[in-house]
């Protein structure tokens, strides 16, 4: 018997079951061909943990992918089982431990969650919504036939 993708049980916002869907959003942003919703989605997610206390900051971590400069560094994020990485503010290189650069054995369980449930939860969680361009609207994109000119021609 086969189960129809939209009779997947409803996930209720546990710490646990939050921390897996930002772990699978993190996880598919990294490979996405447009990442900024997904990464946006991890931010707003972790960020609402932060303040309801059921994340805390652990310390700063080099980033493995530093942008424009030799260092750079992120906030290690625990939630559940799970660890993330945030951009850091000027508050966080005061307040928190640097604990240098990033152990690559240290990996987050593995989640059980699809995308969609991932996604689904997490929009439900934060508020954001997805701009997602209407696939269904014809686009006011007319066609334009070439215009073909003889050699030596201006025009």
């Amino acid at each position: 018997m086969h189960k129809h993708p939209s009779k997947m049980p409803q996930l209720n916002p546990t710490i646990d079951n939050l921390s897996q869907s930002i772990s699978v959003v993190n996880r598919h942003a990294k490979t996405a061909t447009d990442p900024k919703f997904l990464y946006k989605l991890k931010q707003a997610s972790l960020q609402k943990l932060l303040i309801e206390g059921k994340a805390k900051k652990i310390g700063l971590h080099f980033s493995g992918n530093p942008r424009n400069s030799q260092q750079q560094s992120d906030i290690l994020v625990q939630c559940g089982e799970y660890t993330f990485h945030l951009p850091p503010t000027k508050k966080d290189f005061e307040e928190l431990p640097h604990l240098g650069s990033l152990n690559q054995n240290v990996r987050n369980p593995k989640s059980t969650i699809s995308l969609n449930q991932a996604k689904k939860l997490l929009i439900a969680y934060t508020g954001l919504k997805e701009d997602k361009p209407d696939q269904n609207k014809p686009q006011n994109k007319r066609y334009v036939k070439p215009v073909f000119k003889k050699l030596g021609e201006n025009y």
